[in-house]
């Protein structure tokens, strides 16, 4: 039975031999049985592979993910015969009733709002770091009353002056998209990993947007981005490098100390499981701190 997912991060070439996925990276040659692997992604454009490899894999319902240059997910291979997985993942999406994903948004906001209230105390912000827990308990089901809105006003005034808006051209916005994106490209393919869809999100609903999913569930994440910013670790010399490698920052997650990306996995496979069962037991955070 297939229970592999195959991630490929560097410049290699992928070929067939014998029912084996090869990997040829310099002198170095990797074998993995086809018949373990579930889905192979590509989180490089600097791969080769090849026609034989791929007509192997959509034989045996091998899904193929590809990545652009800034690793966000852009197609996938799967075969043309007795591929129900994708329908069956569909339905099984778009059948999430209301209350499941309302409850969901609610507890990601909280998580959202509570890190960027530790954010304000950290910087010594107390009086808005105390307006943020009030908002923390007025976070209603799917954030009927936008307390997320609200609260990330107060936030970002608070840390970048009264002028600050996220629509600024300014180097800390620029900070912020990139690591924002940084995140948001691994959850896009730990989703696919999952074969959920990241245009049909339990929140954001933006019809030119591809990762409305990813969006939600990256929201609790976005106040660890902040304190890079917050703390002066990111400049315009070094921020690209800083936030490739806050993926290799220490994080606990389940009460298990792991890195970030690692924590990532875990975390969207739990949430994808809650959408699934409807088990609020699934529903855990990662905790962070610098």
């Amino acid at each position: 039975m297939a229970f592999r997912n195959v991630l490929i991060v560097s410049r290699c070439k992928l070929d067939y031999s014998l029912n084996y996925l090869v990997i040829h990276k310099g002198i170095d040659v990797k074998k993995i049985l086809l018949d373990e692997i579930k889905v192979i992604c590509l989180n490089t454009t600097q791969i080769s592979i090849t026609t034989a490899l791929i007509s192997e894999c959509l034989k045996k319902k091998i899904k193929i993910i590809f990545s652009d240059e800034k690793h966000n997910p852009v197609g996938e291979i799967t075969p043309y015969y007795n591929n129900y997985y994708a329908y069956r993942k569909l339905k099984e999406q778009i059948s999430i009733d209301d209350n499941t994903k309302d409850y969901l948004w609610q507890q990601l906001i909280k998580n959202k709002i509570y890190n960027q209230h530790l954010n304000l105390k950290e910087a010594s912000l107390i009086p808005a770091s105390n307006l943020l827990v009030k908002y923390l308990d007025e976070v209603t089901l799917g954030d009927s009353l936008n307390r997320e809105g609200i609260a990330a006003k107060v936030y970002f005034k608070s840390l970048f002056g009264s002028d600050f808006s996220r629509d600024l051209v300014c180097p800390e916005n620029i900070f912020l998209d990139y690591g924002y994106s940084i995140i948001l490209s691994s959850i896009n393919r730990l989703i696919k990993i999952y074969g959920y869809y990241t245009e049909i999100g339990i929140h954001h609903i933006g019809e030119s947007n591809s990762f409305n999913l990813s969006c939600d569930f990256m929201e609790p994440l976005r106040p660890l981005v902040d304190k890079y910013v917050i703390n002066g670790y990111v400049n315009l010399d070094n921020y690209k490098e800083e936030y490739v490698r806050m993926l290799e920052l220490k994080v606990k997650y389940a009460n298990c100390v792991t890195f970030l990306d690692n924590a990532l996995e875990e975390y969207v496979e739990d949430l994808i499981s809650y959408l699934k069962t409807g088990d609020k037991e699934k529903i855990k955070f990662i905790d962070y701190e610098l």
